[in-house]
């Protein structure tokens, strides 16, 4: 069985980090992979396209580029999504919606094995024995091995409406849970304030959400759109982060890039003196270079 990086870096009590990603093309795991910077990466498939074959192809990918998996689900998809994703190779599943305790206890079901042999504080669900890809297809399912993978599962859950805020005590209390997320687009609609993600109501169930999460062992973590958003909420004592979301960094490229294109194009040319054009025709034909990782690279026109 597969080891489960995010597991482990939660047990040794270290940070971790994560990235977003819709598209099901697996290239995106290996090149966000080839980073070094990364414990995982979220298939937020609560809004993708997406069949079962790209889960497969995803778990494949997830395991060339030595990353874990998580993915994230709609409410009414909790059974069936997380038993396909884990059977994949995903290895941690975000269950959006909870609103009570029922929810969570739902969340744990569609995750942990049937068995007597799951006990403690990661409970016991309704998973039967698989023949799908986390156990060779059909080398280990039906093991000991199995139960203690299925065990293994990093269950994290958002907290995004206005009744699971209310309850959250309880709704943490429940056996399994390992990850906690504070969701403001849904909390503010909840309440009637769609999108006012300051609002004070906003920000104090954010911080709830939070100091109870840490106050019940749970880990905290936290969506940002940059690095530069972190400040607030390491001061907290959060070390759980997800960072950027691959349709929204292509989405802000576009909009600025096709904004500087567009501006030049506007411009009036300049007519290059003549004494610079033969540092004009060196500069076209010599590629630039960086470094990455300490190494020089060439870059070429795709770099």
């Amino acid at each position: 069985m597969r080891r489960n990086l995010l597991r482990e870096r939660l047990t040794a009590g270290e940070p971790t980090v994560g990235t977003h990603i819709l598209s099901t093309w697996p290239t995106l795991v290996e090149l966000i992979g080839h980073s070094g910077q990364y414990d995982y990466v979220e298939f937020t498939a609560e809004y993708a396209p997406f069949d079962m074959h790209d889960l497969d192809n995803l778990g494949r990918a997830f395991e060339v580029a030595g990353l874990g998996g998580m993915i994230k689900i709609e409410q009414t998809q909790y059974t069936h999504q997380a038993m396909r994703a884990i059977g994949s190779g995903f290895q941690s599943v975000l269950f959006a919606d909870v609103r009570s305790v029922e929810d969570a206890k739902a969340c744990v079901n569609a995750v942990r094995a049937e068995t007597t042999m799951a006990k403690g504080v990661r409970g016991r669900g309704l998973l039967g024995v698989g023949m799908r890809r986390d156990v060779g297809t059909v080398r280990q399912g039906g093991t000991p091995a199995y139960v203690e993978a299925l065990n293994d599962v990093v269950i994290a859950i958002m907290v995004e409406k206005k009744s699971c805020v209310d309850d959250l005590d309880r709704i943490l209390s429940v056996p399994g849970i390992d990850m906690v997320q504070f969701g403001a687009s849904d909390f503010s609609m909840s309440i009637g304030k769609t999108g006012q993600y300051a609002h004070p109501e906003v920000v104090e169930a954010e911080l709830k959400t939070i100091t109870t999460a840490l106050k019940k062992g749970k880990h905290p973590r936290v969506e940002l759109r940059d690095p530069s958003q972190a400040g607030k909420y390491l001061e907290l004592g959060v070390k759980h982060f997800c960072i950027g979301w691959d349709v929204r960094i292509l989405a802000d490229w576009w909009d600025t890039k096709g904004a500087e294109m567009r501006k030049l194009l506007r411009a009036k040319p300049q007519k290059a003196a003549p004494a610079k054009q033969a540092g004009v025709k060196q500069a076209l034909g010599r590629p630039a270079s960086r470094k990455a990782n300490g190494r020089t690279h060439i870059r070429g026109n795709y770099a």
